[in-house]
Formats: structure tokens, sequence, C-alpha cells
């Protein structure tokens, strides 16, 4: 039988549910969420959705291999989870076969042909904020179904038939929403209908959605069944295709069938880094969130955290000063390198960022006006998604995908029953202009034609002594980079399992504006009137990341760990 875990946050609960599977709910008390960590020998799928974990699973029993349980799995997103699943967004995979041989793919979005640099700017020259979040204008030329179709041609075991068909009966026959997602389709009720005068079927137009609704999405399966039978000529030709850009054309939107036709996703040499003897291998740019991960881990090391001890003042501080000087380095250096040069050989130096720490003082906050990006000599709502995968054989998959904001541009292609991305804000509408995760980006984040936008995500594998050791991502924005790597550390430098890892609260600081982002009871009271002395701004806000990630144990099993912050689950068997 296969196991489901679904952590809890703040009870000390175990039960077990028989359905035709067996249910453990695991155990969490106290701060960091400790819990009993269950065993998997065979494989396991860490994702957001309940019904998306269990379609990987299936694929994983049938023979499937982590690649083909990935395709399902994001496929199933794309129906289930809606707000940031999708087929009309794009993303990253971070892959490591069984042997250790490891690849990158990025199927990131890309602007229109069409786009120009000032394109969300009025006559003033200031960025009309709407323009690049909502509605048609603001979608970029999709990337998930090519990188799903190179990721699955590639690495594959099953056919593609079969890691499509599951999606397709869950858009088919429909699925039982879950409370969340009746509350989220119900405050967006108006702006749907406002945006979407065609219909779609995210709108229940008899009454409000109910946890348990069942949400049937016949013109997506019919998509769905069009890429299952000419893959991606099922997408970005044909029916679908034609619908895409009538959709343009109904909203004053830039995408063309040359756009659609002439995407493709592309194989990266992912960036490799170690810390504390452990090699971290990520996301390359367009993602900035590979970079920016290891100069972390790179600023932090010579630091002893585990003495100091989790969230205490003086780790805190660290971490800060060192996210302070990285996305200040991001806001600069950072972009599409097909069409920047980007300096990632003197960003990924262990000196370099040695000594971008050396002027912090123990007794102050820097501020971030005094922060500038290094020198280099010679030169993303928070609703993105992530699902982490580990096969029998130990293949394992990290992929981030995202729509920008929650639901996207809010804009549901008619006829074909899919929503579009807002990926336009990731660029740099007006250089030095905040993106609506408060991110700056300067010159090499620029809009262009046919040009990747910056994105934060960083899908990572992470090995411990040539094996593989723990798999781990999370959506969130601007606060992705600083989610996966506190996760990280959490159970490098502070000894805790994925799962309490993944729970435990965590904080965040972007450079700009020049603010820590704290979660709720991530800081005891003491550490932080320390910090606040200091000159450390500290804003209490709402949840920070929804990190899904495995771990491999000394004996060669699997563990899950699955955010408490959402309806994420973690599948074994």
């Amino acid at each position: 039988m296969q196991k489901i875990i679904k952590p809890l946050i703040k009870f000390k609960i175990t039960s077990i549910l028989v359905f035709s599977f067996v249910v453990f709910t695991s155990c969490v008390t106290g701060q960091l969420g400790k819990r009993n960590n269950e065993d998997f020998k065979n494989g396991m799928v860490v994702s957001a959705h309940p019904e998306a974990s269990k379609v990987g699973i299936e694929i994983l029993k049938k023979g499937g291999n982590a690649v083909d349980a990935a395709v399902a799995v994001q496929f199933a997103l794309a129906v289930v989870y809606p707000n940031a699943g999708n087929i009309g967004g794009g993303g990253f995979m971070v892959y490591r076969s069984a042997k250790g041989e490891v690849n990158a793919l990025d199927f990131r979005e890309k602007a229109s042909a069409a786009a120009s640099r000032d394109m969300y700017l009025d006559a003033a020259g200031n960025p009309i904020v709407e323009k690049s979040l909502y509605g048609h204008l603001a979608a970029g030329v999709p990337g998930s179904v090519a990188g799903m179709v190179e990721a699955h041609k590639k690495y594959g075991k099953l056919s593609w038939k079969e890691v499509v068909q599951p999606a397709i009966d869950l858009a088919e026959k429909g699925f039982e929403i879950t409370k969340r997602q009746a509350s989220e389709l119900n405050g967006l009720h108006r702006k749907l209908m406002d945006i979407n005068v065609n219909g779609t079927a995210l709108v229940n137009l008899e009454s409000t959605w109910q946890e348990r609704s069942l949400l049937i999405q016949t013109e997506l399966a019919n998509t769905l069944k069009l890429i299952q039978q000419k893959g991606r000529a099922g997408f970005y030709e044909g029916a679908v295709a034609d619908a895409i850009v009538a959709e343009m054309q109904r909203g004053k939107g830039l995408m063309t069938k040359e756009d659609l036709k002439n995407y493709r996703a592309v194989w990266r040499k992912p960036i490799t880094g170690n810390y504390r003897g452990y090699k971290v291998i990520t996301m390359p740019p367009t993602s900035s969130g590979g970079i920016a991960l290891i100069q972390l881990l790179q600023s932090v090391e010579p630091y002893p955290l585990n003495r100091w001890g989790h969230n205490s003042d003086s780790t805190v501080q660290v971490i800060v000063e060192a996210e302070r000087r990285v996305y200040a380095d991001r806001a600069t250096h950072l972009g599409d390198p097909d069409f920047y040069n980007v300096p990632q050989k003197q960003l990924l130096n262990l000196d370099y960022n040695k000594k971008r720490m050396a002027d912090f003082n123990w007794s102050a906050a820097t501020p971030s006006d005094k922060v500038l990006a290094g020198v280099i000599k010679g030169k993303e709502s928070e609703e993105t998604t992530h699902f982490s995968i580990v096969d029998h054989d130990g293949n394992a998959v990290s992929i981030t995908t995202t729509l920008n904001g929650s639901y996207g541009s809010l804009v549901a292609v008619k006829g074909a029953g899919f929503l579009l991305n807002n990926e336009m804000d990731d660029f740099s509408v007006k250089p030095g202009a905040p993106n609506m995760y408060g991110l700056v980006g300067g010159e090499a984040n620029a809009i262009a034609p046919n040009k990747r936008m910056l994105s934060s995500m960083t899908p990572s594998i992470v090995e411990k002594d040539g094996q593989l050791f723990m798999v781990v991502g999370t959506p969130g924005g601007s606060t992705i980079i600083t989610s996966v790597f506190q996760t990280i550390i959490n159970v490098i430098d502070f000894n805790m399992d994925i799962q309490s890892a993944v729970a435990a609260k965590k904080f965040h600081h972007q450079w700009l504006p020049d603010e820590v982002y704290v979660e709720k009871d991530a800081i005891d009271s003491l550490a932080a009137e320390k910090l606040k002395a200091k000159g450390y701004n500290l804003l209490y806000r709402g949840p920070i990341g929804r990190v899904d990630a495995i771990i491999k144990t000394k004996w060669g099993s699997y563990q899950g760990g699955a955010d408490p912050r959402g309806d994420d689950l973690a599948i074994g068997y």
C-alpha cells in the first residue's frame, strides 16, 4: 500500500485513515515542527496538491521514472492547482540521474517579438502597474508544454500518452476542490468575470464555491487531449495556438502564431557549489535563484551558525546582511544569458562573496542605500509551485513552475480552458522600479523582444559524498531563494529532519525595500529586540515560502517534507 504524509503544525497528532491507501497525518509540536518521519524505499512525490501527488506516485508504481512522474504531476497541477500549476506559464527543472548525471532545463516564458522596452510606461515615463499585471498584455509566451516535451523526450520511460492521461481524467471527470481553493476562487469571482467576458470554468455562476465542490474543466481536457496526441504541436500550433492568438486579439495582447511556433525550451548547464562538505546543484540564469543561493551559502559558511542557534539574533543578522548584498548583485548583474553577459564566474567566486561580507558591522545594520552591487571586472505573487520527485532507482527531479501572480494574468483562453501568465512583470519594466514583489532590476533585465524575464525560482538538488541527499524548492516570488537557502541550512547546520526544516518559520530580506520580512514567531522576542536596537526594521507578515522537499537517509530510504502552509502532500511507497 502507498502511504501519504500530510503535516499539521502545532498539534501532536498521528492518525491513520484507510481508503484505498493509508494516510499518515504526522505530528508536529513546537517552533521547529518536530514530527515522526516515515521512510519509503521505492520513491516519493511531494507537490502542492494532493491529487497531483497521487498522480505522480501512481506513475512511479507503474514503472515510470522520476521524469515521467514529473511530467504527469506538471500536467495534473495545471488542472487541480490553477493558481500556479499551468500549461500557460513556464519554469525550470533540475535533474540528477541515479548515476550522478545532472542537467537543467529552462522553459521560462519569453517576451513576444513585438514587445518593447517601454511598453508599460506612460507618457511621463512612469510604470503603469496594472498593464504588466493583469490582462492580455501581461502574458509572455508560455514554456511549460515545450519543457515537458523536452524533458520526456530526453529522459522519459513510459509513453507520452500514459503520462498525460491522468491530467485529462482530472479535467474531464472533475476533482473536489479544497477549502483553500474555494476561498480563493470566490475571492476572485468579480475579477475573473470582468476579464473573461466569455466565461471560464473557474467561475461558479450558480452559487459560491464550497469545499469539495466538483470542478470540471472540459475545455482544458480537450486541450490536454491535443497535447497528448500531437506533443508540442498540439499546443504551439493548430487549434490551441489559434485560440491563444484569438484571445490576444480580443484583449489587445501581443502574442502571435510565430511567437508560439518559435518558442523552444533550452537545456543549460546546472550551477554547482559546495557548502560544509555538501554539493549543491541548482538552476543557472534565466533563473537568478541558483547563483544567489550559492552566493548566500558562501557568504555564511565562515560563521558558526550551529553554535549560535536557529534564528538567534546573530544568525539572523549574518543571514540578513548576506541577503542584502546578494539581492543587490541580483538587481544589477542578472538577466537572460542569451541577451546579457552574466558575470557568473565572478559572482560564484568564494573570495568575492567573503569580501562582500567584510564590511558589515556587528553593532549596527548596514543601510541598504549604502550597499551597492559588487564591482565585476570585465563583465517572481508568490503563487509559483514546486514539486520534488525521486524514483525507485534514485533518479531525482526538482521542478519549479509558475504563472507569476496567483492565477497569472487572470486571462482564461476561450475554447482552450487554461490561464495565461503575467510574467512580463518579472522584467524590469523600468530599471530601478520595483515589480509586484518589490524586486528592483536594472538594464540586464530590461524588456526586449524574444527575451526571457529573470526569475527567482530555485529548484535544487543536494549531494553528500557523491550520493543523492536532498531535493528541494519552493514558490514564493522574491522569497523563493531565501526559503530554499534556509531549508538547506536548517538541515545541514541545525540538524532538523526534513519536515521540521520545511515547516520552520522563516524570514527574508531582499536589499530593497530595507525591511526584514518575518513570519510570526520566527524570531523570539529577545532576539527581535536586539535586532531592532541595531537598526533592523522587522516587518511581520504571513507565510513565507511553501517548500516541498525530499531527503535520502543514511539507510537509503526517502523522507518527505510537505509544507503545512498549504495543501501540500508528500506520498511515498
